[in-house]
């Protein structure tokens, strides 16, 4: 198992001992969280409806980014799709590859040269791009990588609600680009990953952004504050 890797590490234990375990998130901008194991392992059935919406609308190449132990991968290879996975975590890969999927440890932004129907970033996976500024870029690179008549499937959440206070007046850092960039780091046992930046987005800024680097934006579903999109080229 390599080092500084957590999510690996996770998978493997849950694989040897089926005894649910959390994985802790830790943020600068709110309190700690948990991520627990056998979530990563949930079933169709199991997915919150924004990702099985997200699952019916997915077609053709399909890419998973940040694949994990790769529910919507093999939920997707059953039914035949032509499926590859990427994730950063070289235990979640060894594992994907087990399941026979196509998985390869590499960052989207190394990804060059191929094209894909369906771009799938869930699990707030558009956070990804770590902050609002890096998202044009990191929308642009996507640009490269779908076909004509591709698509980018992508949920987030909007974050105003951490910020507000009791008489619903909302306090927010004058001197940060944006409320929604976090940095975390993720916890298993004794492993750590470094910190690192994560973005959640809301809908109007994924919008315009979306928008003003080619991408046609349509909220597709709506869950409190979290919802899914599909960014299809105009």
């Amino acid at each position: 198992m390599a080092a500084h890797d957590p999510i690996g590490l996770a998978i493997q234990d849950y694989l040897k001992t089926k005894k649910p375990a959390d994985i802790i998130v830790t943020a600068d901008l709110c309190d700690d969280d948990i991520i627990p194991v056998e979530v990563l392992f949930r079933t169709f059935d199991e997915m919150p409806s924004l990702e099985q919406q997200a699952m019916t609308l997915s077609k053709g190449r399909i890419l998973d980014v940040g694949a994990g132990a790769g529910p919507h991968s093999i939920y997707l290879s059953e039914l035949g799709n032509h499926v590859q996975a990427i994730d950063s975590s070289p235990g979640a890969v060894n594992y994907l590859k087990s399941m026979n999927i196509d998985a390869r440890c590499m960052d989207i932004l190394d990804l060059k040269g191929e094209t894909y129907d369906t771009i799938l970033l869930l699990m707030n996976g558009i956070g990804i791009a770590g902050t609002k500024g890096k998202l044009p870029d990191f929308l642009k690179h996507l640009k490269t990588l779908l076909n004509p008549g591709g698509q980018i499937l992508c949920d987030s959440s909007d974050v105003a609600f951490l910020y507000e206070e009791e008489d619903g007046s909302y306090w927010m850092d004058l001197n940060s680009e944006y409320y929604g960039n976090f940095k975390f780091q993720l916890h298993y046992k004794k492993e750590s990953t470094e910190i690192f930046e994560w973005l959640y987005i809301d809908y109007d800024n994924l919008h315009d952004i979306a928008s003003s680097v080619g991408f046609k934006c349509k909220r597709i579903e709506i869950d409190e504050h979290h919802f899914l999109a599909q960014l299809t080229l105009q």
